[in-house]
């Protein structure tokens, strides 16, 4: 494949190491109006404004505290998941997973840019429903 795949829908996904999770959801909730997508455990919290994805990631121990863990670019429909994989490979961009299928239907890899940001290609079921 050396056509680029269809259009990502932007880069609406971001998810931060955080020491505190339960201010840091505090936050985004009750003061930026975010509302509470996905729990899957007491360390991970999925936040939305309806378009978008912000993912907290509490930090156990030494972790990076307050860094960036990746962005992620949204795409319509999962098989785009493959197209993207397989035309980045391509173009020799550095690949650090294969596409798989999360536990929430989300379907992804991920990626480095040229200066090291770990990038997500994600299918994100509940915002494509919405967006049709």
């Amino acid at each position: 494949m050396s056509h680029r795949p269809p259009p990502t829908r932007g880069m609406r996904h971001v998810a931060l190491f955080v020491t505190d999770l339960e201010a840091s959801e505090a936050f985004y909730v009750d003061l930026l109006g975010m509302t509470v997508e996905w729990r899957p455990d007491d360390d991970n919290v999925y936040l939305t404004s309806g378009n978008d994805n912000l993912a907290l990631h509490r930090v156990l121990g030494d972790g990076p505290s307050g860094q960036l863990d990746h962005i992620g670019f949204f795409i319509a429909e999962p098989s785009q998941v493959d197209e993207w994989y397989t035309f980045l490979a391509q173009h020799n961009v550095r690949l650090l997973t294969k596409p798989r299928t999360h536990r929430d239907g989300a379907k992804s890899f991920y990626c480095l840019d040229p200066s090291g940001i770990k990038v997500q290609v994600i299918y994100h079921p509940p915002i494509a429903a919405a967006e049709g």
